[in-house]
């Protein structure tokens, strides 16, 4: 018999592997069917024998995403019943050990707990730390706002955003059992991942849920209003022919996630290129309902609605080679113009800025810049500003700035490709095709023991990387993470400073 852990719904048998116990599969909310679509997450009813915990649980409803991809997964094991989490621990002791919860990326549309880069096996036995990892819902059924089709479903577009708070209490009430410690919690999350972290500083059931926070690459610019919910609402329902809620639910689940990933390709690509586009246009995502967000994010935490949160934030140095790489390139400055234009006033200014700064840069890294700048670098920058105030002696900042040679090196430091480097996962399948061979083992060993240090004390800085200053508007020390480990104050600031007043 494997290890047992006594949980407030019931006993959960795990397995052990290389002295890291394993308790996988564990719901945090009750089963759901198709007639769930669009509620709450509701309490576990329980179980009485002992349940199965030694393998991962169905994830959201979705198609591969990229990670997915490059981990070697084909199309993902899914089912609408997929309100499961996983916690990675050292020993089951009553020890109270720092906690790291990861919430997955994916573009609110892909993505699980359960994917192998995530595992944070090496995390926890490098680190005597316990880990969760977790599953929420994803596109329609997690985040497609219906309340104007029926008023009860007032927080329908934000159950993504439920599910994960939902999964934090049971982290509050269950992770004592596991070896944790409930008073010390640190969300970590890249991508989507980092943008519902940063979401969960601004909301309100989310207060006392954690207490450090470590958004990689995606901050609180990504919710979108009311009225743009109820546009993709709309486009959806043409698209099936259905006008209810009560038809939305009766839509077989492989025909939703069929239209709903054309919609969402459609209106990522149109919406990309607005004015009022939150990051990358993403048709899926939080909404400031007035219900579960009852104001903007960022405006939230402005007000000090994370007060006491320690911050480590920051991005990969060319996010947007990433999307790029399938993208066609601008042909020359004037359409790099036309383009920033559709977002912003004044983009002449601004792409000269830019020009001035990087006077040899091609055409494409120009815009790249550009590009990861305005969705990443810029909101990352003022979700640390705006939390300033609020944790004043628990800020910081770094930046990934080690290139891939996958691909010919046409990656460079790319969105996402500081994920193995942080878990130490250097050794994963797939891992080599998105870094190219022989990553380096040493910045591994700094990343993820800065983020180790993070969890335990609020600072992440270690005897590897030594004399990290807290991040302020007069110094803006940020930390780089490359072929060397090295501090450098108010990175590409004259860039920075062009975005004052616009972002």
């Amino acid at each position: 018999m494997g290890p047992i852990a006594e949980t407030t719904t019931g006993r959960v048998e795990g397995r052990e592997k290389d002295g890291v116990l394993l308790f996988a599969g564990i719901p945090y909310a009750a089963p759901r069917t198709a007639s769930d679509r669009f509620t709450p997450p509701q309490p576990h009813p329980g179980w009485a024998e002992v349940r199965d915990a030694t393998r991962f649980g169905p994830v959201a409803m979705q198609s591969a995403g990229t990670v997915e991809a490059l981990a070697g997964g084909g199309a993902p094991d899914w089912d609408e019943d997929c309100l499961f989490l996983n916690v990675q621990t050292p020993s089951l002791d009553g020890e109270r050990r720092p906690v790291l919860v990861w919430i997955h990326g994916g573009g609110f549309t892909s993505g699980a707990g359960s994917i192998p880069w995530y595992d944070g096996a090496r995390l926890v036995a490098n680190g005597d730390v316990v880990v969760v990892t977790l599953n929420y819902r994803l596109g329609a059924p997690g985040w497609l706002y219906v309340a104007h089709l029926d008023p009860e479903l007032a927080a329908s577009g934000n159950s993504g955003l439920l599910d994960q708070i939902a999964a934090l209490r049971w982290v509050r009430d269950n992770i004592a059992a596991f070896g944790g410690d409930p008073g010390n919690v640190t969300l970590f999350g890249e991508s989507a991942g980092g943008m519902s972290i940063a979401t969960l500083m601004g909301t309100p059931a989310a207060t006392g849920l954690f207490h450090k926070a470590v958004p990689q690459s995606g901050a609180a610019h990504n919710t979108v209003s009311v009225d743009a919910a109820v546009e993709v609402t709309e486009h959806l329902c043409r698209a099936l022919d259905v006008a209810t809620v009560e038809e939305l639910r009766a839509v077989p689940a492989d025909r939703l996630l069929e239209v709903q990933s054309a919609v969402a390709t459609d209106l990522t690509r149109t919406r990309a290129s607005r004015p009022d586009a939150a990051g990358l246009g993403l048709p899926f995502g939080p909404v400031v309902d007035g219900v579960v967000l009852p104001r903007p994010p960022l405006d939230a935490i402005r007000g000090g609605s994370a007060a006491g949160v320690a911050l480590l934030t920051g991005t990969t140095a060319e996010e947007w080679r990433l999307f790029g790489i399938m993208l066609r390139a601008p042909e020359d400055e004037d359409a790099i113009v036309r383009r920033i234009g559709r977002l912003i006033e004044n983009p002449h200014e601004l792409v000269a800025a830019y020009r001035q700064s990087r006077d040899d840069a091609s055409h494409d890294d120009l815009w790249t810049a550009i590009l990861t700048d305005r969705v990443f670098r810029i909101p990352a920058i003022r979700l640390a500003e705006a939390q300033l105030p609020h944790a004043p002696a628990a800020v910081f900042m770094y930046l990934f700035e080690w290139a891939s040679t996958a691909f010919g090196g046409r990656l460079g430091s790319c969105h996402a490709l500081e994920i193995p480097f942080v878990f130490d996962n250097l050794h994963k399948g797939g891992v080599d095709l998105f870094t190219g061979p022989n990553p380096p083992r040493a910045l591994a060993d700094a990343m993820h023991r800065s983020w180790l240090a993070f969890a335990r004390s609020g600072h992440p800085g270690h005897d590897g990387v030594p004399g990290w200053p807290v991040y302020d508007v007069e110094g803006r020390a940020t930390m780089h993470f490359g072929d060397a480990v090295r501090l450098e104050h108010d990175p590409a600031a004259e860039v920075r400073a062009a975005w004052d007043g616009v972002l």
